[in-house]
């Protein structure tokens, strides 16, 4: 699995990016340093010519990639959801019994994210934390309809469409399934914002117990 997540190639909407910056070194010097200034900073602090004051080039330079700050955004978690479908991918193609095959996903889906070392310009597990506190902010906003039909979120929606299939093989008479995938996957981001801001209203404070919560959700209302 290592070895196929190593040669990976994600794909990201062309309308979110003027130029592809996968393809240059300066465009993987703003992804990179991009994810740790926001993490630093805040979204709503970053800027574009805070950007290059960090990697030492004009804020002209960042523009010539990227449109505006929120496109910035999508685009990087655009990249996060690919890598976790390449992840589900993976680690489920050889599983055949449902439920084995839906529990795996649900442990990758809310698991605490490490770096991988395979995407040297990326580091997801300071990524998964920006997804944590401000993906809701490329969703609530008041041009989400026309994002969605441009396709800024077909890979998040891919996601979740994976689990709701895997409900469905689990249980093909659960008449919940679309909601039920889409509120683990939500519901992951929100449960580990409550751990890092209001432990005292999550079991999670408590211990890494996440994962085990969904499954155990799931057996309940699948079985």
């Amino acid at each position: 699995m290592q070895n196929l997540l190593s040669n990976l190639k994600i794909t990201i909407n062309e309308k979110l990016y003027v130029k592809d910056p996968e393809t240059s070194e300066l465009g993987r010097k703003i992804l990179k340093n991009s994810i740790i200034l926001i993490d630093e900073i805040g979204f709503e602090s970053f800027t574009f010519k805070k950007l290059g004051e960090k990697i030492q080039s004009n804020e002209s330079s960042i523009y010539r990639y990227f449109e505006n700050k929120h496109k910035l955004l999508i685009y990087l978690s655009s990249w996060y959801w690919s890598w976790i479908e390449y992840n589900l991918v993976f680690a489920t193609h050889n599983i055949s019994d449902s439920l084995n095959k839906l529990c795996i996903s649900i442990k990758i889906i809310t698991q605490n994210i490490i770096d991988d070392k395979n995407t040297p310009h990326i580091d997801e597990s300071i990524l998964n934390r920006i997804i944590i506190s401000d993906f809701s902010k490329t969703l609530l906003t008041k041009d989400v309809d026309t994002e969605n039909k441009e396709g800024f979120f077909l890979v998040y929606k891919r996601v979740i469409n994976r689990l709701i299939d895997m409900i469905t093989e689990v249980n093909p008479k659960y008449p919940y399934a679309k909601s039920l995938a889409s509120s683990i996957v939500q519901g992951a981001l929100h449960q580990h914002y409550l751990k890092d801001h209001f432990k005292t209203i999550t079991n999670l404070s408590d211990k890494d117990c996440l994962s085990d919560f969904y499954i155990h959700m799931i057996k309940k209302i699948l079985s």
